[in-house]
């Protein structure tokens, strides 16, 4: 080869990979340079002296130094490990072979079976629909559940929160939502659950039925990183589907593990704490995600289900509030009404779909705004009515309410397994009060 064909080839092209290296390690984050990155990008960080790697993506960037948090454990990494680029922002593979699988938020596997074979790669982050595009929600999404069907009722498209302190029965209602609805595409999104929870919530949530639905899971043991990211996710391939036109559950548990993997990032980061600790990223990320499910002309649906978990069973908690100002109705769990037996135990009274009055029609509204007025006022003179206190035919909404007490209790509980459709929930609601 001539001396002027090889320095051609040598300008041309690069004989080895770019890589920048580590110039500081924390327990949370890795400070890397000689690479020009923007935030978002994914890196690989390769060690030289334990011959392994972990990837991350990059947070921050100072002059000439960059950030990167890792998706996994950097313990024994060292000072002049190389850090390679591997994509310009985080991209997941998906395809329908994703759909009966249990997966990480990367799309790897992780029941046992071969990695799924899929057909494109999307990027997990992504801006939300945009306003003027969003259709109007007019269809009910008939959720198998008595008494959301009839008393919340959910559209195809719309955004609801499942608000619950612990041990309340959060898993167990998104088990029977996910069985009754009638949507094609399921897309659930475990994000900071215990290990443990996983395959008890397939087995005795879902019955270990996985058809034409998709698992996505962050456990509590993996990184800050991951657990925000597995949300992010999940609503990508959501979001997936609903590009091709289909109709889609979204179930995700929970916002607020969601917002803590948040909160360690952004303190670590040195973000300065807010309300109860939270730093201002938690809040302007909330919407970036809720704000992704909805209804899009010309496309699909992603009818989305949020559960947030109240500390201490405060509807005040920074997470709620914030949660409930984005969302489109909001389904409240009692542990007082397990104390008394009713499950699910939604609280009626506390609870709101904003878009109830216009999915129902007129005899359906009537007989629903009857129900929370009968049941409002058995539990304001509940303790008069118990101690026997209360005198029949002082007050005839009230005696009304009485003998129909039994009726309105049986008609908030449900079984675990049993389903029933929004016309026959329907037509039960209005046979309580058609006399």
């Amino acid at each position: 080869m001539g001396l002027k064909k090889l320095k051609k080839n040598i300008c041309v092209k690069q004989l080895s990979p770019l890589f920048g290296v580590v110039k500081k390690i924390s327990p949370t984050h890795i400070t890397g340079s000689g690479l020009n990155l923007g935030i978002g990008d994914t890196v690989k960080i390769d060690s030289l002296s334990l011959k392994k790697h972990t990837y991350g993506m990059v947070t921050e960037i100072n002059h000439d130094d960059f950030i990167v948090t890792p998706f996994g454990f950097i313990e024994g990494f060292r000072n002049g490990d190389h850090i390679f680029i591997m994509d310009k922002g985080l991209r997941i593979p998906v395809g329908e072979n994703l759909l009966g699988r249990v997966l990480n938020p990367f799309m790897e596997p992780l029941d046992g079976e071969e990695a799924p074979v899929t057909s494109e790669h999307i990027p997990i982050m992504q801006a939300p629909i945009a306003p003027m595009k969003r259709g109007i929600i007019d269809q009910v999404l008939s959720t198998g559940v008595k008494s959301i069907d009839g008393l919340l009722t959910c559209g195809l498209g719309q955004k609801m929160g499942i608000f619950a302190g612990s041990g309340v029965g959060k898993s167990t209602l998104m088990g029977m939502i996910v069985k009754g609805s009638n949507v094609p595409i399921k897309v659930i999104a475990l994000i900071g659950e215990r290990g443990r929870e996983i395959p008890e919530f397939v087995q005795n949530n879902l019955n270990g039925d996985l058809t034409n639905t998709v698992i996505i899971t962050a456990t509590s043991d993996d990184s800050p990183l991951m657990r925000k990211y597995g949300a992010f996710s999940a609503m990508a391939v959501a979001e997936y589907f609903k590009n091709q036109g289909r109709d889609v559950l979204f179930i995700m548990d929970s916002v607020t593990r969601f917002a803590m993997a948040q909160r360690e990032i952004g303190l670590s980061l040195g973000e300065p704490p807010t309300t109860k600790g939270y730093p201002p990223s938690v809040f302007s990320l909330l919407p970036q995600l809720m704000e992704r499910a909805g209804k899009e002309e010309g496309k699909g649906t992603i009818t989305a289900f949020f559960t947030v978990l109240i500390e201490g069973d405060d509807m005040n908690d920074p997470i709620a509030d914030q949660a409930r100002s984005i969302l489109d109705g909001h389904i409240v769990l009692s542990r007082e009404m397990t104390d008394y037996g009713i499950y699910p135990p939604v609280n009626i009274l506390s609870s709101a779909s904003r878009l109830f009055n216009d999915l129902n029609d007129d005899e359906h509204k009537i007989s629903a705004q009857t129900f929370r007025k009968l049941y409002a006022l058995l539990k304001e003179n509940e303790v008069l009515i118990r101690i026997g206190a209360y005198t029949s035919g002082t007050d005839p909404e009230l005696d009304s309410a009485i003998s129909k007490k039994e009726i309105l209790e049986t008609f908030l509980k449900q079984g675990n397994s049993d389903k029933l459709d929004f016309p026959d929930t329907k037509e039960l609601l209005n046979a309580i009060f058609s006399s």
